[in-house]
């Protein structure tokens, strides 16, 4: 017998539902025409009416021109995949060792020192490109890999996010850690990260996106072609290749591809890391 209280009709919920998706429809429609051009032969890219399921198909000579051509796309995935997963790895570790110091650590000056890295964000990035250019030509790690991982993965916005989440977490936690004689690195690594591991699973997913879709700083800090990241290849490819849509949009379709991968993967953590934030411990 169900004894389950059913919800009444509401007009305005079925309004809203409706709305939500006209918009996520509207959003979709130009990825779908981006992924219908891909698998397209060039003279029906731009035909009118729009044709959403292709009359001639071309995907796999398009697919293979971007990824097996002149300029491969499968060594630029790769730059972009070292770089993103160990700035993502790093910048983790890192903004999750400051949040939990500011958050479960006290010493003098703690809330001095978190507003003066925090002022640190009002300064625009690219206010502090000459410097950094200089410094790195200086030390060796301009034109390297090595560089970008560096320049990424110390995160003011990283920390000050994790420190949100560490906050809502109960001190009762760490104060049990204390008394059964461990020390702060193991509270932290067995204790306080496996709890927020949500939290840092949404910063991870956001600082791969942010990384991977980086425009500017392998575009000043990167010179040979052979260290370029996928971002410098789709404009390289596109200046190649500039009258064929249809090999630009499959360049497109396979330069987002991981991104969507990614947060299909991780949405639940997403979902799970929001929630947490809006819970006070």
């Amino acid at each position: 017998m169900d004894s389950g209280i059913k919800e009444p009709f509401s007009i305005k919920k079925l309004i809203g539902t409706i709305l939500l998706l006209v918009v996520s429809i509207l959003f979709l429609l130009p990825f779908v025409w981006m992924l219908s051009a891909s698998f397209k032969v060039e003279t029906d890219v731009f035909t009118y009416p729009i044709q959403w399921i292709p009359k001639h198909w071309n995907a796999i000579e398009n697919y293979k021109e971007v990824w097996l051509g002149s300029n491969p796309f499968y060594k630029y995935y790769l730059n972009s995949i070292v770089v993103s997963v160990a700035t993502t790895a790093i910048s983790c570790v890192v903004s999750a060792l400051a949040a939990y110091g500011f958050t479960k650590i006290e010493f003098k000056g703690r809330n001095g020192m978190f507003l003066l890295i925090l002022a640190t964000y009002m300064v625009p990035g690219q206010a502090i490109l000459v410097p950094q250019f200089i410094l790195y030509r200086n030390i060796g790690l301009f034109d390297s890999l090595l560089g970008l991982v560096i320049i990424n993965c110390f995160s003011v916005l990283g920390t000050f996010m994790l420190r949100q989440f560490f906050m809502s977490l109960s001190t009762e936690y760490i104060e049990s850690g204390k008394i059964d004689g461990a020390s702060h690195a193991r509270i932290f690594w067995q204790i306080a990260l496996p709890l927020v591991r949500p939290s840092v699973a949404t910063y991870a997913i956001l600082r791969f996106i942010w990384t991977w879709n980086d425009y500017q700083n392998p575009l000043i800090f990167i010179r040979s072609d052979k260290w370029y990241t996928i971002q410098l290849a789709m404009q390289k490819f596109a200046s190649l290749n500039g009258e064929f849509y249809s090999l630009i949009m499959a360049a497109a379709v396979s330069a987002i591809l991981p991104l969507l991968i990614i947060f299909i993967i991780g949405q639940k953590n997403v979902i799970e890391g929001i929630a947490l934030g809006g819970v006070k411990g």
